[in-house]
C-alpha cells in the first residue's frame, strides 16, 4: 500500500492515513496501517532486526487523513505527555446532514463505549461510565442539505465527533454507525483528520501539517471554495 508521508526526521513520522484502513491490528486480521509503516521502514532504511513505531493517537477505521507515531520511545512520552496536556491541536474538517443554527459553537457531552457492540453512547454527568468530551465546531459553508465543518478537538473520546455531531441533531454523511437513518450502506464516511499541530518532541519549533481530503463527493461540493476557505 503506497502511504503518503506527510513529514519524517528522526524523531517522528506524519503520514496520511488512507480510509478503511485500521489503525493497528485487530479481530479483521486486515492489514493495519502500524504494520504496514514498520515493514516500510525496514525496507526503506534496511534496518534488521524489529522496526519501533509508536502508537500515539488514533482515528477510527473509516476515517482518513493526518497522523503522527513516534519513532524512538522518548518522541512517543513526550507527544502523549502533550495530548494529555492537551497541547496537540487536532483539526478535522467534515460533511454533515443539515446546517446548524449556530455558525459556531461547543460541544460538550458525556460518553461511554459498549465494548460488545463497539459503539458509544451519551450519558449523563453523574453515570461514572460517562467521560467528558468536548469539541469546537464552526460552520465554513452549506450547500445541498449538507455542511462543511470545521472542528477541533479538547479531548480524544473513542468516536466522539461522529457521536456528539449525530447527538447534536447533525450526522456525519456516509457514517453507517450513527447516522444509518439518513445515510446509504457503502457511501464513504465524510470525516477527514485535515491538521495536526504540536511541538516537535527534541525541538521547540510548533510545527503544522495538512492532509487535504480526497477530491470526491461530497467534498467536491466545495471545490472552487476550498482554497478560500480560512481552515
Amino acid at each position: 500500500m503506497n502511504i503518503t508521508i506527510l513529514y519524517e526526521d528522526n524523531h517522528i513520522l506524519v503520514v496520511e492515513k488512507p480510509v478503511n484502513v485500521p489503525v493497528q491490528a485487530d479481530q479483521s486480521r486486515e492489514k493495519d496501517l502500524l504494520t504496514i509503516l514498520k515493514e516500510d521502514i525496514k525496507i526503506r532504511y534496511q534496518k534488521p532486526g524489529n522496526v519501533y513505531l509508536g502508537l500515539v493517537h488514533r482515528l477510527d477505521q473509516p476515517v482518513g487523513g493526518a497522523m503522527v507515531f513516534a519513532k524512538t520511545s522518548k518522541a512517543a512520552s513526550r507527544i502523549s505527555d502533550k495530548l494529555r496536556r492537551q497541547e496537540v491541536y487536532r483539526h478535522y474538517v467534515v460533511v454533515v446532514r443539515g446546517t446548524p443554527k449556530r455558525k459556531q459553537g461547543r460541544l460538550k457531552h458525556y460518553l461511554y463505549k459498549n465494548k460488545r457492540e463497539n459503539k458509544v453512547y451519551t450519558t449523563g454527568p453523574g453515570d461514572k461510565k460517562g467521560k467528558e468530551a468536548i469539541l469546537d465546531y464552526e460552520v465554513l459553508a452549506s450547500r445541498e442539505g449538507l455542511s462543511l465543518l470545521r472542528v477541533q478537538l479538547h479531548t480524544g473520546r473513542p468516536h466522539q465527533i461522529r457521536v456528539q455531531l449525530a447527538t447534536s441533531g447533525f450526522p456525519i454523511y456516509g457514517d453507517q454507525k450513527y447516522g444509518q437513518k439518513v445515510n446509504q450502506v457503502g457511501q464513504q464516511i465524510a470525516l477527514w483528520s485535515y491538521q495536526l499541530a504540536f511541538q516537535h518532541p527534541t525541538k521547540k519549533d510548533l510545527n503544522t501539517y495538512i492532509s487535504n481530503p480526497p477530491n470526491m463527493y461530497p467534498w467536491n461540493l466545495w471545490r472552487t471554495e476550498w482554497e478560500k476557505l480560512t481552515l
